[in-house]
């Protein structure tokens, strides 16, 4: 070894005498994983256990000293008391692996999104936006909320020391708010936190001087106390290196155990001044005095393999802090210490394996290092095949081009003259596919058709290089051939598929609509499920008895009491089976008709549907699962009564045979099929439909085709809060949450809690046949559904009630007399006027206060094919149609007359993995 090399692996003494074991540290990384309120998870937990041990110390991400502060969601705070217990597990299992715990402080100040925060304005040093696109203007804090500030960092740094933690960084860096403070460009304050250098560096230094103060109360000189700073800004005025080494200086004459110099790359040279190449690391070992070289400094980024590091410490940093290695190789410092070569790049399959949690997963930092290493299996033809891209506004031609095992390039032809958007969310697009090797990647927000468009065309490109390589082999193009074959992509089909590949069986997913993903995108509330471990930790007692009564009362005893048993008792682990895979539904909430908390949803509150189907087409990507969008079964072939293979048809009009020994029908329901719906509830002829355009019931025809019995088939729910002018479906969980519900007259009708049908009913009767579901602040901050529908233009707001009233020309009178009483029930815990026994969560009484105008729409049909309790298809003489299986809203039976909410998401995963598992049992046998 080298004496650089040495010198990275051997002990480290820090300025109060504390021995780290090496040079290098874990770097605080955003993970995203916490729950809403900012309180720590088993996931997060994990995470750091798994990365601690050879590695020196480990920084975890910052946490937020006050609620207005986080910068990002899933953000894990220190701002009350209870989030001790949590952060003090983190500290608990990296120091017993051995390594040091240090605990990251910061508030995010102007850089906090209003929709972090519950709609709340941002605080700053002064009312002035950042300066990029959509930054809200913060508000600046007062000269006493100024020093209250300061406490809050102090009583941060006594909760990290209870909490059991070697030491904090104070995050001084990225413009969050200690930055603002300092910065010319941000703080343009008149008092004495403002103005001269020497006044805006006060902040700084009153924060560490309260740091100190909590050390000497609360714990002893071993406590580490870090400073992170960003060495310079871009904008006029603001952060210029001699400023920096200034505030650098006197923050070492107060004391600290290390600097970290936060660049995006350790040799980094200046942003401001861009001909000059010398590394900042450089120019600051030149310029600091003999006392700032008592501390010592911390590089960060770019560092990848040993070589790395010897370079940084080479350049005059001491310590060497690692980010995303340490996410890609949790042992990073053992494969260093070996001298192993690396490469930044992970496994798509591996993310289990390398105990990252489903978040960070997803997080653009990560997604950009992972590979899909499944299709290395496949074989293609190697070349260039041109395919259209067509959405509502384009239609381009793309290469794509292809090697023996992937993707290649993806490139727009050179004619095409796309406008500047549709460039934008194209890069974005080919860059998740080239990274994944896969066109089943999520779609980029704000660019659905688009990105759809494009994965459209390179599934396309990809199934006839297949074809041409298979034509080259033999001459022929055979019959495809698959053991299981599931139709639809909906959650029951991607449930099925995994669990069918996981059996160890070849799988195909056919889906006639050019999008993954079926109705259950469009899901709100979450998943229905007793006794599962997720209650257990938030101290809810359930029993699966009661959920089966409760559903049982809600689908008006006209269940199938054998499909409901075992839907009740499978529900756990369906919860379990979807955490197994990355999508952890960890939050509870509950919907009408159940009287206990048992709706399991993702831990930030968010719409479950688009956070499901995002997981469960990772593990079908992870799996190497097959898929044919844009492709219709026209037949489900059979010989005497098996199953022997579909006939497929394609948007190129293409027909082919696929052989198959058993194929699980998911299609979803027909709430979309007017004609349908009306035929069997003519009553319902004019209602909208919350459901997307491919629910049209073509898989209960098909199954028709072979014999298959229906049952239910007039029991139609209509689901009472619908935006009728979008047919948007406004969720549960906002009732859940503790909305109510008003008339046009401003007074509760009924109890908002009771089931879909009872209150659609309500509805329908009022002169109007419309309400409002209103709701406040609390609310909003606890359900992120809310902000989707605030970007859709589908609500109402108001400071007041009052002003609210105005708005939606309702009664003030009678809105104010509604939401006392409503609010006096909540405080007693008793609604007399209507029987509400659930979600009297908290008065209505936080402005901005909120109203959407709903009324009922088609939304889920009880009825369908009829199948046993193993999910097999019977004929109408009740026998199995062999090779035949179902499982979603194509199945009738489980709900009765009337579908409880939440428990169509654990329908199709619960019964998605039945019928996938006894599909590839069947297939194998």
């Amino acid at each position: 070894m080298s004496d650089i090399t040495d010198r990275l692996f051997t002990p480290f003494q820090l300025p109060n005498g504390v021995e780290l074991k090496n040079r290098l540290l874990m770097a605080p990384m955003t993970t995203c994983t916490g729950f809403y309120d900012g309180t720590v998870n088993k996931e997060l937990i994990e995470y750091y256990q798994a990365r601690a041990g050879s590695i020196g110390t480990v920084i975890v991400e910052c946490c937020f000293i006050d609620n207005l502060g986080l910068a990002f969601p899933g953000a894990i705070g220190i701002d009350n008391d209870d989030k001790i217990e949590g952060l003090a597990k983190i500290a608990k299992v990296i120091k017993e692996k051995g390594s040091k715990a240090i605990l990251q402080i910061y508030h995010g100040g102007r850089m906090v999104e209003p929709k972090l925060i519950g709609g709340q304005t941002p605080v700053a040093p002064s009312a002035l936006a950042a300066p990029r696109d959509g930054a809200a203007t913060p508000r600046a804090l007062s000269t006493a909320e100024v020093a209250g500030m300061i406490t809050k960092f102090g009583e941060a740094v006594r909760r990290a020391i209870e909490a059991g933690f070697d030491g904090v960084e104070i995050h001084g860096a990225n413009t969050y708010l200690i930055q603002q403070f300092y910065s010319p460009n941000s703080n343009q304050r008149d008092d004495e936190w403002g103005g001269s250098r020497d006044n805006r560096a006060k902040f700084p230094l009153a924060v560490l001087e309260i740091t100190h103060q909590m050390v000497q109360q609360h714990a002893d000189p071993s406590f580490i106390i870090g400073y992170r700073f960003s060495p310079e800004e871009m904008e006029v005025p603001g952060i210029r290196f001699d400023d920096t080494m200034y505030l650098l200086e006197k923050l070492a004459a107060r004391g600290l155990h290390y600097l970290h110099f936060s660049v995006g790359h350790t040799l980094r040279p200046s942003i401001v001044d861009t001909t000059d190449p010398t590394p900042l690391i450089q120019k600051y070992v030149a310029m600091r005095s003999a006392q700032l070289a008592q501390v010592p400094v911390m590089g960060v980024g770019g560092v990848v393999n040993q070589c790395d590091a010897e370079v940084a410490l080479d350049h005059g940093y001491d310590l060497i802090a690692v980010g995303k290695a340490t996410i890609a190789y949790p042992d990073w410092t053992d494969r260093i210490m070996a001298q192993q070569s690396l490469e930044l790049f992970i496994d798509s399959s591996k993310r289990e394996a390398l105990t990252i949690p489903e978040p960070l997963w997803r997080f653009s930092l990560v997604e950009a290092m992972i590979r899909d290493m499944s299709m290395s299996g496949k074989k293609f033809m190697a070349g260039v095949f041109q395919e259209k891209v067509v959405d509502e506004s384009h239609e381009l031609l793309v290469n794509v081009s292809l090697e023996s095992d992937g993707i290649k390039n993806i490139e727009l032809v050179a004619d095409s003259q796309p406008d500047a958007a549709f460039l934008d969310s194209f890069e974005i697009i080919r860059s998740r596919i080239l990274d994944a090797n896969s066109p089943h990647v999520d779609a980029v927000t704000g660019a659905t058709t688009q990105s759809e468009a494009v994965k459209k065309a390179v599934s396309k490109a990809l199934a006839k290089s297949t074809k041409a390589a298979q034509l080259a082999d033999g001459g022929e193009a055979k019959p495809q051939q698959y053991d299981v074959v599931v139709i639809g992509t909906g959650g029951a089909g991607l449930a099925a598929a995994i669990q069918a590949s996981d059996d160890g069986t070849s799988v195909l997913v056919v889906e006639k609509m050019p999008v993954i993903g079926g109705n259950t995108i469009k899901a709100s509330a979450g998943m229905n499920a007793a006794e599962t471990r997720f209650q257990r930790i938030k101290g809810i007692s359930d029993s699966k008895e009661l959920f089966y009564q409760e559903s049982l009362k809600g689908g008006q005893h006209k269940n199938n009491p054998v499909l409901l048993q075992y839907f009740v008792d499978n529900a756990p682990e369906a919860i379990e089976w979807l955490a197994d895979r990355g999508i952890e539904l960890n939050d509870i909430t509950t919907t009408g008709g159940m009287s206990i908390d048992r709706t399991h949803r993702p831990a930030d509150g968010s719409a479950v549907g688009g956070y499901l189907i995002s997981g469960l087409v990772k593990n079908l990507t992870q799996r190497a699962i097959d898929v044919m969008l844009d492709t219709s079964v026209t037949e489900i072939v059979s010989e005497g009564n098996q199953v022997t293979g579909v006939r497929v048809l394609n948007d190129d009009n293409e027909e082919q045979l696929i052989i198959t020994k058993a194929v699980v029908v998911a299609t979803g329901g027909f709430s979309a099929n007017s004609e349908m719906v009306v035929k069997y509830r003519p009553d319902l002829d004019g209602f909208v439909t919350t459901n997307h355009k491919g629910a049209t019931g073509g898989g209960i025809a098909l199954l028709q085709q072979l014999g298959a019995d229906t049952v239910d088939m007039g029991e139609i729910q209509i689901h009472p809060t619908v935006e009728q002018t979008t047919s948007y479906l406004i969720s549960e969980s906002i009732r859940g949450g503790g909305a109510i519900l008003v008339s046009q007259q401003g007074k509760r009708f009924h109890n908002e809690m009771d089931t879909r049908d009872k209150v659609s009913a309500a509805i329908i009767a009022l002169p109007e046949k419309y309400a409002y579901i209103m709701f406040d602040e609390q609310i909003r901050a606890k359900n992120k559904a809310v902000e989707e529908y605030l970007a859709r233009g589908l609500v109402v707001s108001a400071e007041s009630p009052k002003a609210l009233a105005e708005k939606l020309d309702i009664d003030l009178h009678n809105l104010l007399a509604t939401l006392e009483n409503f609010n006096v029930a909540v405080e007693k815990q008793v609604d007399e006027e209507f029987g509400r026994r659930t979600a009297l969560r908290h008065p209505i009484n936080q402005g901005p206060f909120y109203a959407i105008r709903i009324a009922p729409g088609v939304h889920h049909t009880m009825g369908g094919v009829v199948i046993n309790g193993e999910s097999a298809v019977l004929n109408s003489d009740q026998q199995v149609i062999n090779g035949a299986w179902a499982a979603g809203e194509v199945v009738g039976g489980i709900h009765g007359a009337n579908r409880i909410g939440g428990n169509a998401v654990a329908d199709i995963i619960i019964f998605g993995i039945q019928a996938g598992r006894n599909a590839a049992a069947s297939a194998r046998g």
